[in-house]
């Protein structure tokens, strides 16, 4: 037994640094490689999008959106503030303004049922951010986007194989964006990739992600040379960060079982336990989730941080999350709220993320599993008794 517990811990599949060396001992290390080519297949073929282009993060494949979506000066787009920053900067980086709402306290996802009233002349796009790879409300946001002629750009970083009604988050909306950074299910140390799922945008994506160029259609044989034609940057991963994402998305059937056994353990293990203070997980019955992400949800700020402390002094690290960006300096400067974000305040305050990673089992399950209800057996007595 590891006599202390991480938070997070990188799992390897086996073939990763198989397929690095393999990669460097090609020579070809630049981006667009066998292996970045084998990544896109992959992700076309088991998500179902039309194209699937890789790039070096997640926040890479937001700003490839927010160009492709012609994002420009007061152009606003809406959200929930309950996310990382890059939800919000790839769009504030073209001049557009991001327009929180508020979230279910259910899942922490944007509620589908404000974004309406957020809607004006200015809108031009809606970002659901699918939190802790649980799925927002597809449905109804796609029905608003058609009413109001409006494009959804799918955050789903948390989310690989997570699923909607049977469909693979990501790949509903126009677009959608994933993350293969190191805290995510699905790593690569930094990476990321672009779904296209509106064919209208694949020739743009592709000479969007070559600083603006044709130089896929040159590499191809379309044309003889390639030249500079619209906006772009350097949105390509290194080959042997390819080579080592490919290995860990041949393993991703079995690092999601993995991951949902230990949240399904948590879940087993809290859900009879009777404090009406605290708030467990919800997956609606319509979504099929990854095991991202396990978190508790407690009385306060206060109740919170005493969780984590005391966990800490059993060698088990526990974290809370995002601080909302409606709060933030640079939140308040460049965006604007829709109505009052109470539930988002709050929530973020409360919540407390356990330790799940795959290889997270045995010995070192059971013991975060019965520190966690000891500890919350403490708060108990001292904050209700």
């Amino acid at each position: 037994m590891d006599s202390t517990i991480p938070f997070n811990k990188l799992y390897l599949s086996g073939n990763e640094l198989d397929y690095v060396q393999k990669a460097h001992k090609s020579g070809f290390l630049s981006g667009d490689g066998p292996y970045t080519k084998l990544c896109n297949k992959w992700l076309e073929a088991s998500l179902g999008a039309k194209k699937a282009l890789l790039t070096h993060s997640c926040t890479a494949a937001l700003e490839m959106a927010a160009i492709l979506a012609n994002i420009g000066p007061g152009d606003e787009v809406i959200l929930s503030s309950y996310t990382f920053v890059s939800s919000a900067n790839a769009f504030v980086l073209r001049g557009g303004v991001p327009v929180f709402v508020d979230v279910h306290p259910s899942t922490l996802n944007i509620n589908e049922n404000l974004i309406e009233s957020a809607i004006t002349s200015k809108t031009k796009a809606i970002i659901p951010v699918h939190y802790a790879g649980v799925a927002c409300e597809m449905d109804t946001i796609m029905n608003i986007a058609n009413r109001y002629n409006l494009l959804v750009i799918e955050d789903a970083a948390q989310a690989i194989m997570s699923s909607y009604k049977g469909q693979m988050l990501g790949t509903i909306g126009h677009m959608g964006c994933l993350s293969f950074h190191g805290t995510k299910n699905i790593v690569s140390g930094e990476g990321g990739a672009l779904l296209i799922n509106d064919e209208s945008f694949l020739l743009r994506a592709e000479i969007i992600r070559e600083k603006g160029t044709n130089r896929a259609r040159f590499i191809n044989g379309e044309v003889d040379k390639y030249t500079w034609e619209d906006l772009g940057s350097s949105f390509l991963p290194g080959e042997m960060t390819a080579a080592f994402l490919f290995a860990q998305l041949q393993s991703a059937i079995e690092i999601t079982d993995m991951r949902l056994s230990i949240w399904n353990s948590y879940h087993k293990a809290f859900k009879n336990l009777n404090y009406d203070w605290l708030q467990l997980p919800n997956i609606l019955d319509s979504c099929q989730g990854n095991g991202h992400m396990y978190y508790l949800i407690l009385n306060d700020i206060n109740d919170r941080d005493l969780f984590i402390k005391k966990m800490d002094l059993l060698g088990i690290n526990c974290v809370f999350h995002y601080s909302p960006l409606h709060l933030s300096k640079a939140g308040k400067k460049y965006c604007k709220s829709e109505g009052v974000m109470e539930i988002t305040k709050k929530y973020s305050d409360c919540i407390v993320r356990l330790p799940i990673w795959a290889g997270l089992s045995g010995e070192n399950l059971t013991r975060v599993i019965k520190c966690s209800i000891e500890v919350l057996d403490e708060i108990n007595i001292l904050s209700f008794s």
